[in-house]
């Protein structure tokens, strides 16, 4: 998570919101880390999560990483979440919960529908701490 933590702050420095999140391999060698790049992107769906499975699902050569890890500095969105279940990753670990926009414990909550084909074991509230309170001081900032 610290390194998601990296990938976090290097987005806030880019006016992103600041999220993070890096894929890991069953071997535990981080394939992927990115933050989110929406709007340097003009892409919406340029999130940190999307990202980071992209490169990922690249370097893997498949579209799927079984056994793989994600590590995410917020609760996924449903995008997210959903592109989480398609890559097949098999651990799930976020920091900061998101009851106005995510996708997992909260809101839709991806992985609890009969149409969601696989679940990852999920684990919340790693450096929730630390998480929060970099989104707290990136939106405490934007208000000033």
């Amino acid at each position: 998570m610290s390194a998601a933590l990296i990938e976090a702050k290097a987005s806030w420095t880019r006016g992103e919101v600041p999220v993070g999140a890096v894929v890991v391999s069953p071997s535990g060698m981080i394939v992927s880390r990115a933050g989110n790049r929406t709007r340097e992107y003009s892409d919406p769906t340029a999130h940190a999560e999307m990202l980071a499975l992209r490169a990922a699902c690249a370097a893997n050569g498949s579209e799927r990483l079984p056994d793989h890890s994600l590590f995410v500095t917020l609760e996924p969105c449903p995008m997210c979440a959903a592109a989480i279940a398609a890559a097949r990753i098999k651990v799930l670990y976020y920091a900061a919960s998101d009851p106005k926009s995510g996708g997992v414990a909260h809101g839709a909550r991806i992985f609890s529908h009969a149409q969601c084909h696989h679940r990852p074991d999920v684990f919340e509230g790693l450096m929730e701490q630390d998480a929060s309170d970099l989104l707290k001081r990136f939106f405490a900032e934007r208000r000033a």
